[in-house]
């Protein structure tokens, strides 16, 4: 059956009847009302004033019928509060919906629009096991836009993700793939002696010095160009953080990366991959982990998604000494237990004993 997706969007499904098939595949409603509502700059529209149905169809040049439904729905979802005929926009309608405001989630919520047309072509990427129109040049600006985009997604959760992994002892930090940054700085919140590095593409940079300007900790974070699939990391660290880069490359692809990360560690230093692994033993959930490696067909060359024991598997065969999953507090993970960690051989000088502070404990692998 399916239910109300909980923290972080994780979905939980089960279909057995045709009942909860025919729940499951009606789910779509709700998502198109809200990509409807962002289409039509609703949210923005409205701003902080309160407005009735005649006044903000006219000044959205919709019909009163169509937006009388419309918003219906979206005070249903709490989106929007409804008081007798005058309708006003709820606290996160009015923050991270509303272009207006210094919160806005404008990259995060294009992308999330966008994917609507991409997902009803999912039958093209089924047939040919290829990307989405894989022959389009990646238009100017979009590396930008899409880091841009991660750095809203990961805002909340990277301080509660930083708060709780122990990186006593380690006084460097290399954020692997780090497009905005908004890890490390997370990181080097937390650990005033930390310095740290975003490694990835150019222009993926740009977005993390931008982003870094405003933040008090700026002098120790810099910045390392680099194709990590094709090239050494330049560099040593005691921890290299690699968080939602993992399903983006086939398994040669992260073997190989795993290779150079190791390269690039002290001894003793940690590899700390982030992702959406899959737990069971079929390799069928979380459901989330299993949901998301279609995204991965859709829009990458060579990605899936992964079980944290076949990773564990390739992180032993690349050299490194000892591999375990860490649990964060619920409601605070990016990933059902969607943290691996791995160490190298030999010691980190003047590394404490490591825990994770969290209400659970770790699971060896």
């Amino acid at each position: 059956m399916v239910s109300a997706a909980d923290r972080r969007g994780r979905v939980k499904l089960r279909i057995t009847n045709f009942d909860e098939f025919r729940d499951a595949v009606s789910a779509y409603r709700l998502p198109r009302i809200l990509l409807t509502a962002l289409e039509l700059d609703l949210f923005t529209k409205i701003g902080t004033r309160r407005w009735t149905i005649p006044q903000l169809a006219k000044a959205l040049s919709v019909s009163e019928r169509g937006l009388s439904i419309l918003c219906r729905n979206l005070a249903m979802s709490g989106l929007l509060m409804k008081a007798g005929e005058v309708y006003r926009n709820s606290r996160l309608a009015a923050t991270a919906l509303n272009a207006r405001h210094a919160a806005y989630r404008k990259d995060y919520l294009k992308l999330m629009t966008s994917h609507w047309q991409d997902w009803i072509r999912l039958g093209e990427s089924v047939r040919s096991g290829r990307p989405l129109d894989e022959d389009v040049p990646e238009e100017p600006g979009y590396r930008q836009g899409f880091t841009w985009a991660m750095h809203y997604r990961t805002l909340e959760t990277a301080p509660k993700i930083a708060a709780q992994v122990d990186l006593r002892g380690a006084t460097t930090l290399l954020d692997l793939g780090g497009g905005p940054g908004t890890y490390a700085m997370a990181f080097l919140s937390k650990n005033p002696r930390l310095r740290a590095a975003v490694g990835d593409r150019p222009a993926a940079l740009e977005v993390a010095r931008e982003i870094a300007a405003t933040h008090k900790a700026e002098s120790r974070l810099s910045y390392v160009p680099v194709d990590f699939t094709q090239e050494s990391i330049p560099g040593t660290y005691d921890v290299i953080w690699y968080s939602n880069v993992l399903h983006i490359y086939s398994p040669k692809t992260n073997r190989a990366v795993f290779q150079r990360a190791l390269a690039a560690l002290n001894p003793g230093g940690r590899l700390l991959i982030q992702d959406a692994f899959l737990h069971d033993r079929e390799g069928l959930n979380p459901a989330e982990a299993s949901l998301f490696a279609v995204s991965m067909l859709l829009f990458t060359e060579e990605g899936n998604t992964y079980s944290a024991k076949e990773t564990s598997v390739w992180l032993k065969e690349a050299g490194f000494a000892t591999t375990r999953v860490l649990r964060m507090k619920p409601g605070t993970e990016d990933w059902e237990d969607g943290i691996l960690e791995a160490v190298a051989p030999g010691r980190l000088s003047g590394m404490r004993a490591r825990r994770t502070q969290s209400q659970g404990s770790s699971k060896s692998r």
